[in-house]
């Protein structure tokens, strides 16, 4: 099914869009107010159908914090599509099929994930886009990934990750845990629900680091 259309499509769905908000949130805002919230303080260009949860935590203080410590910033993007979303249904994750999904990362990254000592990526969104990249040696401009990262993945470039509680079943999960390993990951989750953390889009965050391997 298709339809003709005539004029600004940007400007059309600026006017009629709402905020695709999760199904477990429920805002009493306006849309002005809540495209406002669901949104990092850093976001460029459009295209994603959801925020990067992670980035939710930072404020402009945050960031100036960071940098007096010596601490570099670099942005990327990865535009967030319903692959992500998609439970994982399969007995064996392996036979999981992601989506494409869109990314770039700037040369102005590039050039500082080659200087840097550690990168800590701020969200899967991030990570994906990131050893995305590596994989295919640094493309300039936009790119396509349908990569799966499970356990096992050998990662080239991401070595810390701040990141949400996600959902069970789900391809954010399986990366976190091929990340942090999956018995460090569980650990933090029993931790996490002991303590009564917050979970998903506006809840608490961890910061991990590889999983040690044998």
């Amino acid at each position: 099914m298709g339809f003709r259309f005539e004029g600004e499509w940007d400007a059309l769905l600026e006017e009629l869009g709402t905020t695709p908000l999760p199904p477990y949130i429920e805002s009493s805002e306006d849309e002005r107010k809540t495209r406002a919230r669901y949104q990092t303080i850093y976001a460029r260009p459009s295209g994603s159908i959801a925020a990067p949860t992670a980035g939710l935590h930072f404020t402009e203080a945050m960031f100036e914090a960071l940098r007096a410590r010596g601490i570099d910033v670099a942005f990327t993007t990865l535009h967030v599509g319903h692959a992500t979303f998609q439970p994982i249904r399969e007995e064996e994750i392996e036979a999981h099929r992601m989506g494409v999904e869109r990314y770039v990362v700037p040369e102005q990254t590039r050039e500082k994930i080659r200087g840097a000592r550690r990168v800590v990526a701020v969200g899967t969104t991030t990570v994906r886009a990131l050893e995305s990249a590596a994989l295919a040696d640094f493309p300039q401009g936009w790119q396509e990934t349908n990569l799966f990262i499970t356990p096992g993945f050998q990662f080239r470039v991401v070595s810390g990750l701040l990141t949400n509680f996600h959902l069970p079943k789900s391809s954010l999960l399986i990366l976190v845990s091929a990340f942090g390993g999956r018995e460090r990951v569980l650990g933090a989750y029993r931790e996490a629900v002991r303590e009564r953390y917050r979970f998903y889009s506006f809840g608490d965050a961890m910061l991990l680091y590889p999983a040690r391997v044998p």
